[in-house]
């Protein structure tokens, strides 16, 4: 049966399995916030247990508040990461993965540990073909 002839893909089925290539569907979004530069150092770091807010900024060099925050905040909007307010005082928040945000990770850091990896090779890329783009 040819393209032509398959029926298309009823909209119930698309919308439940999303369509990132549609510029309006909710997993670019998602997407971006797991993704991001932060967004994956966070997801990262986390599998590695609690942080507080503090600890985060400074395993993440680079990383302004302002940004780590608007991180942390899609990031638990997203269903991946767990903001718990501890009533003490001064007041810590702190900072764990769900259970989907554990699955989410665990996939980051199979990336994260293919580019470290894969690093010297990449870098050597770089320079043999940067001269064109200079």
């Amino acid at each position: 049966m040819s393209n032509a002839e398959q029926s298309p893909t009823p909209l119930s089925v698309k919308a439940r399995r999303g369509d990132l290539l549609d510029s309006d569907c909710p997993s670019r979004e998602v997407l971006k916030h797991m993704t991001s530069r932060w967004g994956v150092l966070v997801l990262v770091i986390l599998l590695g247990g609690t942080h507080r807010f503090s600890e985060l900024r400074r395993k993440i060099g680079g990383v302004s508040e302002k940004m780590l925050a608007q991180t942390l905040q899609g990031l638990d909007g997203d269903g991946l990461v767990s903001r718990v307010s501890l009533p003490v005082v001064p007041p810590h928040v702190e900072y764990s993965l769900t259970p989907l945000g554990q699955q989410a990770a665990q996939r980051m850091e199979s990336l994260v540990d293919w580019i470290e990896e894969t690093l010297p090779v990449i870098m050597q890329h770089r320079r043999t073909h940067a001269e064109p783009y200079s």
